[in-house]
């Protein structure tokens, strides 16, 4: 019985209803403790304090504590611009809304470059602007007392949540994070495994790697929150960063190697075949002395291989036990480092913590601004149908108009989201009025208040701690107390209950429309754009125009490719055309730079040719022009052993491999152009 018990609700089912549960009576209790706090000291709106409690709540303390401090930053920002636009503008009121919608859609615009955990300060400055602002214009007499409460029952909210979530059986995302860490070294090994064995689909699992680091980047965010975190710390973070960001573009290199090599001499194939045992080891403490014993495998294999002027096939048996021995050291460099987090002794990290980089963003200025444009233009709109309608009910339209468009702005087809929030909002409209008219009116204590808002509250705060069902538990627990009037007595009133849902419906059906017209964005121009600035960048780099170093230029490509992961099921292109781009682009990025770097150190027809390929990356030639260029460089610098020789063609050879693939995979006149 026990065990079709177990197999019908798996423990991570359980534990994730546990977890889920928990949550939502954490957060309820941090709601009604605010609600307590705000009525007793007789604030106008204490349900704005239950709204902020739900708002800034997550799973873990570090997450709580960091949502919360960006909400209070950005809270106080909103209103304190507020409090300077209307009253200066009040009487103009297009002019009003027009600079009212101009804030709100710089923050959107300034939380799309952002794109960290911080970003959520920029969101909550603009949409704080919105939900007070445009209720504001009818009494702008009153705007710094309104802008003044609004913070103050908000800040009661953010400091509610952060202490029940700080001390009441504490979650902490260190753990989180330590545990995501061990299972991401975990797979690291595995893709490297899968790449050496030539498995089908190892591309695919080595771009996942990039995921899974901006699922790492999103933990670490919220680390300092969590008290137990050190400036050295972070540098460690960012050092394991780089060493498996690294490792994917190593994984790439042995994967062209071996695919241009085909087969591999006696020697070379024995060490790989005990690389691939030493990575399939679960024994940490074996690893480390075996890893030793197969990098002094690797550096002698190296120099028996190189000692005599070599022809390309054994250059590239050369790179190829190079790069394996680079795979092992940067393995065991992550092993090390991890072990001195886990240990919380960062002291113990390895050497080179200053040259840390860590996560690098893409940012990109046009797609932000064309977010923040749509926006601009939908809130506006409906600004001038709620001025020129003389709809009571408009202001309260369109400060929920504003709300979706900075909230929803970041995805890139909103519209399944809003309707998650409608579905939601429908419940909560039908919960509220039940509660305003047959349940509040007959409640006179605050116990027996909490008792009967707590069957609601604890349904959908568990709803919310599920990311498929966020957005609709969402649209129950915002709604619920404005809709059910939860002030400091009863006030229902069931026409104004109705208006409010009325305005509510009416701005978020407005959302879906004008947001699917103008703020949906197609996975394939998204990818293109994504595609083209990889190639525009090599151009830079070519030309010499880019300062970004190697590091930071893999993390960067990183970040691109954690971008067109999501978006590639919702694409008309193939997956295995878009990787093989990705990871191409990003070595040839690493070649050029070697050779802009090296150009002043070599002399006579080797500088002329190198100089040429340059120009030709630069004009972004077509890869079999390049390869031919490649060819003559490789005519008059036959691989052999002297160091700067062999450092130049071991970069030629990358490039060539890098190359090759793409022309060999980018058959279609799109992709193939340039670089």
């Amino acid at each position: 019985m026990f065990n079709s018990l177990r197999r019908a609700f798996p423990s991570s089912l359980l534990l994730n209803d546990a977890n889920a549960l928990l949550y939502s009576a954490k957060t309820f209790t941090a709601a009604m403790l605010a609600y307590y706090i705000a009525l007793s000291v007789g604030l106008d709106r204490p349900s704005w304090s239950i709204i902020t409690v739900y708002i800034v709540s997550q799973t873990s303390v570090g997450a709580s504590l960091s949502r919360s401090v960006y909400r209070l930053t950005g809270t106080i920002t909103g209103a304190a611009m507020t409090v300077v636009i209307v009253p200066n503008f009040v009487n103009t009121p297009i002019i009003c809304s027009l600079v009212l919608t101009g804030w709100i859609t710089l923050c959107l615009y300034f939380s799309q470059l952002d794109r960290t955990p911080r970003a959520y300060a920029f969101v909550l400055a603009g949409y704080t602007a919105s939900l007070i602002g445009f209720p504001a214009v009818f009494e702008p007499g009153a705007i710094f007392d309104i802008a003044i409460t609004r913070v103050q029952e908000i800040m009661i909210g953010i400091l509610c949540a952060s202490f029940i979530h700080r001390y009441v059986i504490p979650k902490r995302i260190t753990g989180l994070f330590n545990s995501k860490l061990a299972v991401t070294q975990r797979d690291a090994r595995r893709m490297v495994i899968d790449t050496l064995k030539r498995e089908a689909g190892e591309k695919e699992k080595q771009l996942q790697l990039a995921l899974t680091l901006q699922s790492l980047d999103g933990f670490a965010h919220h680390l300092p929150y969590d008290f137990a975190i050190s400036k050295s710390s972070r540098k460690a973070r960012q050092l394991i960063h780089d060493r498996l960001s690294r490792l994917l573009v190593v994984s790439n290199q042995l994967h062209d190697y071996l695919h241009e090599l085909n087969l591999l001499p006696d020697s070379i194939a024995t060490l790989v075949s005990e690389v691939t045992d030493w990575l399939a080891c679960e024994d940490s403490t074996a690893r480390k002395a075996g890893a030793e014993r197969l990098r002094r495998r690797c550096v002698a294999l190296q120099h028996r291989s190189s000692a005599d002027e070599l022809n390309f096939k054994e250059a590239l048996r050369v790179n190829f036990v190079k790069r394996l021995e680079e795979t092992i050291m940067l393995l065991q460099q992550c092993e090390q480092l991890s072990h001195a987090l886990l240990l919380a002794k960062p002291e113990h990290m390895i050497d080179g913590a200053e040259e840390a980089k860590g996560y690098v963003y893409h940012r990109d200025h046009f797609t932000a601004a064309r977010a923040a444009l749509g926006a601009f233009a939908i809130i506006f709109s409906g600004c001038l149908l709620w001025i020129y309608s003389a709809w009571p009910d408009g202001a309260t339209a369109v400060s929920i108009l504003g709300v979706c468009c900075t909230l929803f702005g970041s995805f890139d087809t909103p519209v399944p989201h809003i309707v998650k929030y409608i579905a939601g909002s429908v419940y909560g409209v039908i919960i509220s009025l039940i509660y305003s008219f047959i349940l509040l009116p007959q409640v006179t204590e605050f116990s027996v208040l909490v008792a009967v808002l707590a069957p609601a509250y604890l349904l959908a705060g568990s709803l919310q701690a599920r990311p498929p069902t966020t957005f609709m538990a969402m649209g129950i627990t915002l709604t619920l107390p404005i809709l059910s009037e939860l002030g400091a007595r009863y006030s229902g009133d069931f026409a104004t209950a109705i208006n409010t849902a009325v305005a509510l419906f009416a701005a978020t059906g407005y959302a879906v429309v004008s947001m699917g017209l103008l703020q949906t964005v197609q996975a394939d121009s998204a990818i293109r754009r994504l595609l083209h600035r990889c190639r525009r960048d090599i151009r830079y780099r070519a030309k010499g125009l880019s300062s970004m170093n190697d590091v930071a230029w893999v993390n960067l490509m990183i970040d691109r490719t954690a971008l067109i992961l999501p978006r590639l099921p919702r694409s008309n292109q193939t997956a295995d055309s878009v990787l093989n781009s990705l990871l191409h682009y990003l070595n040839i990025g690493l070649a050029v730079t070697y050779l802009k770097r090296s150009l002043n150190k070599l002399e006579g027809e080797t500088a002329l040719q190198v100089n040429t390929l340059l120009n030709l990356l630069a004009r972004g030639a077509q890869p079999g022009e390049l390869q031919k260029r490649i060819s003559l460089i490789l005519a008059i610098n036959p691989p052999v052993s002297h160091q700067q020789p062999h450092a130049l063609i071991e970069h030629i050879i990358d490039l060539h491999c890098a190359l090759k693939n793409c022309a060999l995979k980018e058959r279609d006149k799109e992709q193939s152009h340039d670089y």
